[in-house]
């Protein structure tokens, strides 16, 4: 059965990786699986066709035969469960491996998305210059924690697996802000996500998306 996400027509990322359909794309590559997308715009998103794959008008959705998916973290889950190479064999490394993806979206990310939250759109607002610092001390206080537990090794329990796909995807939205660059472990971990080839097919991918909605006409 043909698999096939949705994805942003024209991305707000600016090609940089950072929409949530890459998560996914990684995913799909990773375990070698093809797949097609369907593009979507922002009015569309909010239409009845979308809306009954993703009751929220966000993307990406998966769908596969008579299977419909939506939110990130699940899909990465589904493609890990059902394809070899994102989860290990032994039962104790798996749950191990699934605990640090629920860690990723749910302690890493929400610090790090309420900081790009205050940089894009709260940047003109006459408290921000007070509040800033206080959601980066909560940005490195998870770092500072995520960074302990790293340590020297490359990845974060073991073999690469599914957990450091979603960890690297979520740290990637730190790039931007340079603190990453104040963590060399956590940013040479994310670098070996970025070096990995199924990562940088996916990072191919959508970046022509961007390109080519991008391109000027005549």
């Amino acid at each position: 059965m043909t698999i096939t996400i949705t994805a942003f027509e024209r991305s707000p990322d600016g090609g940089k990786g950072l929409a949530r359909d890459t998560r996914v794309r990684w995913a799909l590559e990773e375990v070698g699986q093809p797949y097609e997308v369907r593009l979507v715009s922002f009015r569309a998103m909010k239409e009845p066709a979308h809306l009954a794959l993703h009751p929220f008008g966000q993307i990406p959705t998966y769908e596969e035969g008579d299977l419909a998916l939506f939110e990130t973290g699940a899909i990465v889950f589904h493609i890990a469960e059902r394809h070899g190479g994102l989860l290990p064999a032994d039962a104790n490394a798996r749950a191990r491996a699934v605990t640090w993806m629920f860690a990723a979206v749910n302690t890493i990310e929400p610090p790090i998305l309420e900081l790009a939250t205050a940089n894009l759109l709260e940047g003109d607002k006459p408290w921000n210059k007070e509040r800033l610092p206080l959601v980066e001390e909560r940005v490195r206080h998870r770092l500072d924690q995520l960074s302990a537990r790293l340590g020297d090794a490359s990845w974060l329990d073991g073999a690469f697996s599914a957990g450091d796909l979603m960890m690297v995807s979520v740290l990637l939205r730190l790039k931007s802000s340079g603190i990453l660059d104040e963590y060399p472990t956590l940013a040479a971990y994310v670098a070996r996500g970025e070096a990995r080839p199924s990562y940088k097919r996916a990072f191919d991918a959508q970046l022509a998306v961007y390109t080519a909605s991008h391109r000027p006409v005549g």
